[in-house]
């Protein structure tokens, strides 16, 4: 049988339709944000292999049960661990089924964590993780601790009410930025807008989230819009990441602001509220801090500025965000911000 590996553009419908297909065939769910797709058709131009990527990772892998044992997911490996190479991506992740995951072990792949028997996430890196984790642990204070995860894009008064009430109640407080480089804000200042704005709370340990902790590996569907049950898939996997993180630093509670207007973070929200208690973590979902009747988020103040609002911004930052507003190193941030047409979270 002649068989063919191409790859496969967004724009043609009929082979796109066909990866729909093989995917619904085989009981897997077609991620919404894709960035590369190929397949392997038959002598008939039947697709009965394909597999795709985003970003760094290797998604929605496939194969007609018709032909299994033929090689085809080997080929399909191939071919995208190339494609990451090219762009290079040397650390490579992938989402597959439990039962496969003893096949992509065999590729070099470790897996990180799995949920229930729906989802395992895997790297190809051997002490990722691992070395991931003990890095945290290396830094670990004595003592039951607080974790809070946060994007701070651009870090906020409801930031830092919520990191307050962590630190009021534990005596030592995880305070991990999303690494991810998302948003028109560079990672390198949202971390020195955190560490500068906490500098008054010994109890705040300030860390980064990694390639782990909601990145586009693990949760895709928080930097873009993929659909409910997306974000119920990327936030339980995401939860059951951070419970090895917190096995590692004893941390017993996390605690997170009300989300009022991102679907995806209240979706996450309701996810940690009821997996978390199951596995021994409080979660303390804080009421957002409030002015003039409405709440303080990151949204509202890339919002403001988004509309040359500077000093609307301004009121609802801590000193060490108004301080970097106010500066020229700001300039090309709020030209980006300005630029975007949406710059609310979805």
């Amino acid at each position: 049988m002649c068989e063919t590996l191409t790859a496969i553009s967004p724009l043609d419908k009929r082979r796109q339709a066909q990866v729909d297909a093989l995917l619904e065939q085989e009981g897997v769910r077609r991620d919404g944000n894709l960035d590369y797709t190929c397949g392997i058709f038959d002598s008939g131009l039947r697709l009965i292999a394909t597999g795709s990527c985003f970003a760094n990772t290797i998604r929605c892998l496939a194969v007609d049960s018709a032909h299994r044992g033929e090689g085809l997911l080997n080929q399909i490996m191939g071919h995208l661990l190339e494609v990451q190479a090219q762009r290079g991506n040397t650390h490579v992740f992938l989402c597959t089924k439990p039962q496969a995951a003893r096949f992509f072990g065999g590729l070099g792949f470790w897996e990180i964590a799995r949920v229930e028997d729906t989802l395992v996430f895997m790297e190809n890196r051997r002490d990722g993780f691992s070395g991931y984790r003990a890095a945290l642990a290396a830094a670990r204070r004595p003592g039951p601790a607080a974790a809070a995860v946060m994007h701070a894009n651009p870090f906020t008064l409801g930031h830092l009410h919520l990191v307050e009430r962590a630190a009021a109640d534990y005596e030592t407080v995880y305070l991990f930025v999303l690494s991810e480089e998302a948003s028109p804000i560079p990672f390198a200042v949202r971390q020195r807008l955190v560490r500068e704005g906490t500098a008054h709370l010994p109890q705040v340990i300030c860390r980064s989230s990694g390639p782990y902790l909601i990145s586009a590996a693990t949760f895709p569907s928080y930097f873009l819009p993929d659909g409910d049950a997306a974000a119920y898939a990327h936030g339980a996997l995401d939860v059951e990441i951070f419970r090895s993180v917190a096995a590692c630093l004893d941390i017993r509670a996390r605690y997170a602001g009300e989300e009022p207007t991102s679907r995806v973070t209240g979706i996450y929200n309701e996810i940690m509220a009821r997996r978390l208690p199951e596995l021994g973590i409080r979660c303390r979902i804080i009421p957002r801090m409030e002015r003039d009747g409405r709440p303080v988020s990151a949204s509202t103040v890339r919002q403001a500025i988004h509309d040359g609002e500077l000093n609307r911004a301004m009121a609802l930052l801590p000193p060490s965000g108004q301080r970097f507003f106010a500066s020229p190193e700001a300039a090309p941030v709020i030209a980006a911000i300005q630029a975007q047409q949406n710059v609310i979270h979805h």
